[in-house]
């Protein structure tokens, strides 16, 4: 709709006295782009005086600062009824001065037209966000980000290097019980030797096969390796004795996985060492089954069984799987397989939970 030129002077008036009083920095501009009112923020913000008496080209404002290309066309745009473009990201570039990264919107506010449809005068309101802070403070983010980052990956590989020195160091020490278990005379410090070597094989595979996990681990490819390790260290090629894996598909934290791999790796010794005596023939069968709302890992043997005098001894592996099992909120409860012996801890708290009981167990050399 056309309007006359006496309400394109109400509106110039109007759009003045509202632009005057915005917190937020403002310009009005002509149809020859001359500035013809300023807002109060826009001076104290970019420190530009203005006389409203004055027509002032938006060019050579504050000594040509807003000569810009992208805002020039932003501004041909509005006063020839272009597409909405939107906001427009821009840099305010002054001598001496920061740099000021800025947000501009352009909207039409009034035309008025003659009789053979040129246009006559033209209003544009062009508003002014200041992003500069906000922007740099993204930018400080993002820095930080990227050197946490950094940081983390440093992390990483410096535990790498830190797991793998620990796990050949414990090699090391295993290796130094069993030179030193050859040569006592004493019977039983040759077990103790040999119990410790165990001991720290136990911990040193697991710490092994964590290496490649240091966040959350598969139950199921976890205990298939750390079994396959097992089985390739102390099952001579003069024994056939297997060892399977039947796991549910189940994600464990590498907390989590450090006890039930000592568990696993403590059980599967005992089965070697004392489920199939004279070089006997068997299997071994690791089990992690799910259910709701806890789990069960259960190792069993098709081997001699418990002995009455075996059952009535309680070893060191005893109490190293209780307190495991304690930390896995699990009990543990050992049963004729029949034949062997299946040793399984069992979990009913779910997980994250402590079980509210740990049940005794009969006395058994573990």
């Amino acid at each position: 709709m056309a309007v006359t030129v006496t309400s394109i002077e109400a509106t110039l008036k109007l759009a003045r006295l509202l632009i005057d009083a915005s917190q937020q920095p403002m310009l009005l501009l002509d149809a020859d782009l001359c500035v013809t009112g300023v807002s109060k923020s826009f001076r104290e913000t970019f420190d530009i005086p203005f006389d409203p008496a004055t027509r002032v080209a938006l060019k050579v404002l504050g000594g040509g600062e807003w000569n810009i290309p992208q805002l020039d066309t932003l501004l041909e745009n509005a006063l020839h009824d272009g597409p909405e473009i939107g906001d427009y990201e821009i840099d305010l570039k002054r001598p001496k001065l920061e740099t000021r990264r800025l947000r501009l919107s352009v909207q039409r506010l009034a035309h008025s037209e003659i009789t053979d449809g040129e246009t006559k005068d033209k209003l544009i309101l062009l508003v002014v966000d200041d992003l500069t802070e906000t922007r740099r403070v993204e930018d400080a983010n993002v820095a930080l980000m990227i050197e946490q980052d950094h940081l983390l990956k440093e992390r990483a590989v410096l535990l790498q290097e830190m797991q793998h020195r620990v796990a050949n160091s414990l090699q090391i020490i295993a290796s130094v019980l069993m030179l030193k278990a050859r040569t006592v005379k004493s019977e039983e410090s040759r077990q103790h030797l040999r119990d410790a070597h165990d001991r720290v094989i136990s911990i040193a595979t697991v710490q092994q096969h964590l290496q490649e996990h240091p966040g959350d681990v598969q139950v199921g490819p976890y205990l298939t390796k750390l079994s396959d390790s097992l089985g390739a260290s102390m099952i001579g090629d003069s024994r056939d004795v297997t060892i399977t894996v039947r796991a549910d598909a189940a994600t464990i934290s590498s907390h989590d996985a450090v006890s039930l791999g000592l568990v696993v790796t403590e059980l599967v010794i005992n089965a070697l060492k004392h489920a199939f005596p004279e070089e006997r023939n068997g299997r071994i069968v690791v089990d992690y089954a799910l259910h709701a709302p806890g789990w069960t890992l259960s190792v069993t043997d098709d081997g001699i069984g418990r002995s009455p005098s075996v059952a009535a001894k309680a070893g060191l592996g005893t109490s190293v799987v209780e307190a495991l099992g304690q930390q896995l909120g699990a009990r543990v409860v050992i049963s004729d397989a029949k034949p062997g012996a299946r040793i399984s801890l069992i979990n009913k708290a779910g997980p994250g939970r402590l079980a509210s009981t740990v049940s005794s167990v009969p006395a058994v050399m573990v």
